[in-house]
């Protein structure tokens, strides 16, 4: 099997990532937009806040990958998915002068106040001609309980993000949103279970919350993710005709060489 650079792929784990590494459904839409904007000639992959490495596992079988995530509970779970060697209990400032063909954070830039900071470190860590490719919930007036629970500062618009990583020297940026209509029926229920679940962990601090974030409606079984691929495959389907509306964005920019 080969990737997408043209040389040979790592092996696979022998496991179903559907089973091993369920995904959520709204992480299901996610990841059918990223997977269509990953970029051609990745020879390493470096996603930054893995989380449980439900993402990660799929990377996992097409890239060489590196994982870090510093919630040591989620860090553990996205080690057994993926494999000790892969990821790290550790934050991407740990890995100062590496370099990546490609680096990845979903759903991690919203959790963090000094945004434009963490955008520069993150190019910092791009080979010149590399590529930045995230996803971010969508909208700041679709903000809501949910946003709150699990530490996210802001949602953004197409502008903000774009302005963003110009500033931060990237080039060739793509948007597509991700969602429609699926996302805009669950974004409710989230916001349902937030408040609810607000309310119990009142005293909570931010950084928990942010913590604990990854672990949020996650699926109790791989019998149930696997459910959950078929259940969304036509929304899947459905929202590449809309890629510009959702409740959500997925990113890709470029270093320049």
């Amino acid at each position: 099997m080969r990737n997408q650079a043209g040389n040979s792929a790592p092996a696979a784990p022998g496991r179903q990532p559907a089973r091993v590494a369920p995904l959520a459904p709204n992480a299901w839409l996610r990841y059918d937009v990223v997977e269509r904007m990953l970029p051609p000639g990745v020879t390493n992959v470096l996603e930054v806040g893995c989380g449980r490495g439900a993402f990660g596992a799929r990377l996992a079988e097409r890239y060489p990958y590196l994982g870090v995530e510093p919630d040591g509970e989620s860090c553990a779970v996205a080690a057994a998915r993926i494999g000790t060697d892969q990821v790290r209990n550790v934050s991407s400032d740990a890995l100062a002068g590496q370099s990546f063909d490609l680096v990845c954070a979903f759903e991690v830039l919203e959790h963090i106040e000094d945004d434009a900071a963490a955008v520069a470190e993150w190019v910092a860590l791009l080979r010149p001609g590399g590529w930045l490719l995230l996803s971010v919930p969508a909208h700041q007036h679709r903000f809501g309980p949910w946003d709150e629970l699990v530490g996210h500062f802001r949602r953004y618009d197409q502008a903000g993000i774009s302005t963003l990583l110009t500033d931060a020297g990237c080039t060739d940026v793509c948007i597509r949103h991700y969602g429609f209509p699926l996302g805009y029926l669950l974004e409710p229920v989230r916001n349902i279970v937030g408040k609810r679940r607000l309310a119990a962990r009142a005293s909570d601090s931010f950084a928990e919350r942010t913590a604990g974030s990854g672990r949020q409606l996650q699926p109790a079984s791989g019998a149930l993710g696997v459910a959950i691929a078929w259940v969304t495959l036509p929304f899947r389907q459905l929202q590449r005709l809309f890629p510009h509306t959702g409740t959500g964005l997925v990113v890709r920019a470029r270093r320049p060489a």
